[in-house]
């Protein structure tokens, strides 16, 4: 049996800075957006003090993975601990989803029972908020298609954002026109908003989390591309699956009648899955008149 492997870099010092100043700016936010919602009694501030709670506690845990697949190998984990990066963009989306949850049972509840509240305290206040949180979505940004971790704590604070400038056009409209179902509206529509954005993050997360080929790459075509190394005369037993939310692994049995052209053939087949972004395979080789289930190569 042959293995062909090809380390890749996981993360950037950068990166982690990134999320060390997201998550202390969005916790110092909630502590001052709490107090001024329990200080003027405002369900609006209140509740999105209680969902940027929950972005804070997602950087946290986005971070945790983000650190935790950089740990080495061990006989336990023979792949380290990649894999909690899928676990903790699954968990990310589905924290998302119940604060949407959150936010419309909020909405649904003013609808039925307005409240009076400050507008101008509220706009204020909110207007920080969306300072701080596209500030932090754009330290995500530019790396948020190389990581589902990285994606999820993008979405969670450009979501954090809308929910902010929506807070801040209901405070101006209940400001200056004393209308207070503006408040709800606004909610639920920065709801279906996040809810869009997010169902993307949950399918994939729960694709990684099965074992399933990753978004990007085709196991027909993946095939076909091996195939074509000519020394190859047939492929069976192909798996294709993430290790992590940056890396993808293979193994597949590979017919060759000449076995002489092995390590041509691997190398062969090395590069062209490195160039198709899968940079961990094992490859086992089998000549045509060999039963794959016997020790062939």
């Amino acid at each position: 049996m042959a293995h062909s492997h090809h380390e890749h870099t996981h993360a950037t010092p950068s990166m982690t800075k990134a999320f060390v100043i997201g998550i202390a700016l969005n916790a110092a936010f909630v502590l001052i957006e709490f107090l001024v919602g329990f200080l003027t009694q405002s369900m609006g501030l209140l509740s999105d003090a209680g969902h940027n709670l929950s972005d804070v506690a997602g950087l946290v845990l986005a971070m945790l993975a983000f650190r935790l697949s950089k740990v080495h190998s061990n006989r336990n984990y023979t792949y380290g601990y990649q894999k909690s990066t899928v676990l903790a963009s699954l968990l990310n989306a589905v924290i998302l989803l119940v604060a949407v949850g959150v936010i419309i049972a909020e909405s649904i509840e003013k609808f039925l029972h307005p409240h009076p509240v400050e507008g101008g305290a509220i706009a204020w206040t909110a207007a920080i908020g969306v300072v701080i949180n596209a500030f932090t979505a754009w330290l995500f940004m530019k790396d948020k298609e190389k990581d589902l971790n990285v994606k999820g704590a993008y979405l969670h604070m450009a979501a954090d954002a809308l929910v902010s400038v929506g807070v801040v056009i209901s405070g101006i409209v209940i400001l200056f026109t004393g209308w207070y179902v503006v408040d709800p509206a606004i909610g639920l529509l920065v709801a279906g908003i996040i809810v869009y954005s997010t169902w993307g993050l949950l399918r994939d997360s729960i694709r990684l989390s099965l074992d399933g080929v990753p978004e990007g790459i085709h196991s027909r075509e993946i095939e076909q591309t091996m195939l074509s190394v000519a020394e190859v005369s047939g492929i069976h037993h192909l798996h294709i699956w993430a290790l992590s939310t940056t890396e993808t692994a293979l193994t597949a049995h590979i017919v060759i009648p000449d076995p002489t052209q092995m390590e041509t053939v691997k190398r062969a087949l090395k590069n062209l899955l490195n160039e198709a972004g899968i940079h961990h395979a094992t490859l086992e080789f089998e000549t045509g008149t060999c039963d794959c289930h016997d020790e062939c190569i």
